[in-house]
């Protein structure tokens, strides 16, 4: 491929992009601000390139002063009533991810999703719902699962396998963290104190 048609796809992705963050939802934005506002510990989750969203996320948090943890790893404490689950899935129904919003729910967890599907199975369970709309089709003819469909080949698209939901989620994240350095009046002095410089 030549360099020129590289450009001319970050172009047409940036495109995408910008279109997706035109039609946000203000009141779906300011529910998942309020909720991070609100909740005494954060925990994020996400599987697979959502998942490293997520994890992105949660060190934004961190570095805000906010108590963050990303769900499965071995040092994250359990989870109580009053917490947080910020949950990044473009299906809005990736069992593992579905599985754990289930659990969380019972245990009198706040649930909030980010995902390109909002009538999913985590959907239907979460408290707050940001919709990110991507070119992914969830239900197709064969009625096949999407991660299922990603192991077998078979999608299309000219941003691969959600490309568009990670990479916009990812930019819809970090102006969540713009708007929360506003709110709690944070600058960006204070952030690189609390950054790890055991690199």
């Amino acid at each position: 491929m030549e360099s020129n048609q590289v450009k001319d796809m970050m172009c047409l992705m940036a495109e995408r992009i910008c279109t997706i963050a035109n039609k946000l939802s203000n009141s779906q934005t300011d529910c998942f601000i309020d909720e991070i506002l609100r909740a005494k510990r954060i925990y994020v989750i996400g599987a697979g390139r959502s998942g490293l969203v997520a994890k992105g996320f949660a060190m934004r948090l961190m570095h805000l002063g906010l108590i963050s943890y990303v769900a499965g790893e071995t040092i994250t404490p359990a989870l109580k009533p009053g917490d947080l689950v910020v949950i990044f899935s473009g299906s809005g129904r990736t069992k593992t991810v579905a599985d754990i919003a289930e659990m969380a729910k019972e245990i009198g967890a706040r649930l909030s999703l980010i995902t390109s599907n909002a009538d999913s199975r985590i959907g239907n369970m979460a408290d707050c719902v940001v919709e990110i709309e991507n070119q992914r089709d969830f239900i197709r003819e064969d009625n096949m699962e999407y991660e299922i469909r990603q192991m077998m080949g078979k999608h299309h698209s000219f941003a691969p396998l959600g490309t568009l939901f990670e990479t916009a989620s990812m930019i819809f994240a970090d102006a969540c963290i713009s708007r929360l350095m506003v709110v709690t009046k944070t600058d960006e002095v204070e952030l690189k104190k609390r950054h790890n410089v055991l690199e």
